[in-house]
């Protein structure tokens, strides 16, 4: 019998660690249909800018019959850019009630609506003379990138083992970048940055949602929404199994139904239920300095800032495209990097590493900004300062608050967490795009100490608050926040019994009640 025993366990061991092919197909399917969408999105307007400014104008001049005032022209253009992350706010507002209602790969079926209409829209836009038409379309493939950045993680968090959490809630960032990529790529002049393929350039974002349309419906939804939020046990059973590629996965669904039974007293809660819970007070409080921090932290001023450091540099102006394509590999080689780090290294150590090199790097830039001008290898060094930033941006900053924000709640506070989460994300991203100008006018290469304290300021808070998530199930999580919340977790008479790491249950703890 002992022996038995022993072999169950470390069968049981292994298995944790497996990858399946559903897991793999429906992680790469989701995060390429939905996270994919948002990476392309961001990045595909900027290097045929010049091309659809000029459609702009020549749409103006066949209706009015004279130019366009170069003041109009930029609020057009401002429009058209700023859109796109409004949207995402919009977006991010939709989230709860919708993961709710039809559930989270529900959701992302449904979203696809927001990408295949503005997709049409902006493909159409140059037939149909009608600039009208692309700041609309960028309105709702903004609404389209806001639920996909918050909902593909927390699918794939639910779907995955909490050993595999962190390096599959890495996933969604990585193909957020492969999308900046893909976007970089196809905007060289000799590819589709030109003045006759911007638009077929700006329609391509609806085949990711139609693949996405076609091959998601065959894979399970999240079975810890079927189980806690629909009381479905046999169908969220099926799903796990499927995911796991193994019958017996008793364990896990006793973990579920008890992190159901530890949120009974609690029901679906609501953003301003979550805002007045005091068990959850430093998870909401860490969330929304993460998404700030991920967003004021400077990365859209770096690449605002990447053309003339390149030029200041010496780079011809034909060959800047290439270096900037050059910037989005590095971005997609760190982030992949991250993927396979972040299990062993763990979420709290990325997180401080990347915040810390980011702040390293704005410092430096700042001073290699203010003396390129009088010393001829000055600009070199600024070369190397983006590129250094923009890895450690993608090690921690870019890709792990997602994965912290799936773990830090559990199923009926998770919806509102990513509600508020993604809002902050959206509205500081927003922030940036709107007041860097003025600050890049005002302040000139000074403007980077300002992201190299906001920098600083994250990494401290990470440093005192952010405890380590890796390897932990919803409910340890929750027990680790407590003491921090000042609150009594208790299931009714039955405490969790978590593991000691070998596939032994350790001495039991309290675990949730409110």
């Amino acid at each position: 019998a002992g022996r038995f025993e022993r072999t169950k366990r470390s069968g049981t061991d292994r298995q944790k660690t497996q990858l399946t092919v559903v897991l793999m197909l429906a992680t790469l399917i989701s995060a390429f249909g939905s996270s994919f969408q948002y990476g392309y999105n961001v990045a595909v307007i900027n290097s045929p800018s010049q091309f659809i400014q000029q459609f702009y104008n020549t749409t103006y001049v066949e209706r009015y019959g004279g130019p366009m005032e170069d003041s109009f022209l930029t609020l057009l253009w401002s429009l058209s850019v700023s859109m796109f992350p409004l949207g995402g706010l919009f977006g991010s507002l939709m989230v709860a009630p919708l993961v709710n209602k039809l559930g989270r790969k529900g959701t992302l079926l449904f979203n696809n609506i927001f990408s295949v209409v503005p997709a049409v829209m902006m493909g159409v836009s140059e037939i149909a003379k009608s600039y009208e038409i692309i700041i609309v379309a960028r309105i709702i493939v903004g609404i389209c990138a806001g639920l996909s950045s918050n909902v593909v993680p927390m699918y794939l968090g639910e779907l995955s083992p909490k050993n595999l959490r962190g390096a599959i809630g890495v996933v969604p960032q990585l193909f957020i970048t492969i999308g900046i990529l893909s976007a970089q790529v196809l905007g060289i002049r000799s590819i589709l940055g030109n003045n006759t393929g911007w638009p077929l350039m700006l329609g391509l974002t609806g085949i990711p949602a139609l693949v996405e349309l076609l091959l998601l419906p065959f894979f399970p939804e999240s079975p810890r929404y079927m189980l806690i939020q629909r009381g479905d046990d046999k169908t969220a059973r099926r799903a796990l199994q499927r995911l796991r590629g193994w019958e017996d996965v008793d364990r896990e669904m006793d973990e579920m139904r008890l992190e159901h039974q530890s949120e009974q007293a609690e029901g679906r809660l609501s953003v301003l239920n979550l805002l007045s819970l005091r068990s959850l007070r430093w998870q909401l409080i860490s969330i929304v300095a993460m998404n700030m921090g991920q967003q004021l932290s400077g990365i859209n001023a770096i690449y605002y800032y990447a053309d003339s450091i390149y030029s200041s540099a010496g780079v011809p102006e034909s060959d800047i495209q290439y270096v900037t394509v050059g910037t989005g590999a590095v971005n997609v080689f760190m982030t992949i990097t991250a993927v396979f780090i972040v299990e062993a290294a763990g979420r709290r150590l990325l997180l401080l590493i990347g915040f810390g090199i980011c702040c390293v790097s704005c410092a430096l830039l700042t001073v290699a900004l203010t003396f390129q001008e009088s010393t001829e290898w000055m600009p070199y060094v600024s070369i190397a300062c983006v590129i250094v930033y923009v890895v450690g941006h993608a090690v921690g900053p870019s890709t792990i608050p997602y994965v912290v924000t799936t773990e830090m709640f559990r199923q009926s506070s998770r919806p509102a967490a990513f509600m508020v989460a993604g809002s902050i994300h959206w509205l500081s991203n927003f922030t940036v795009g709107l007041v860097f100008p003025f600050m890049e006018s005002g302040l000139g290469s000074n403007s980077f100490i300002i992201f190299c304290f906001v920098c600083l300021a994250t990494l401290f808070y990470i440093w005192l608050i952010v405890p380590e998530t890796k390897n932990k199930t919803f409910l340890e999580i929750s027990q680790m926040f407590a003491d921090r919340n000042q609150v009594e977790i208790q299931v009714g008479n039955a405490p969790l019994k978590p593991e000691t790491g070998d596939g032994r249950e350790g001495d039991a703890f309290k675990v949730t009640a409110f």
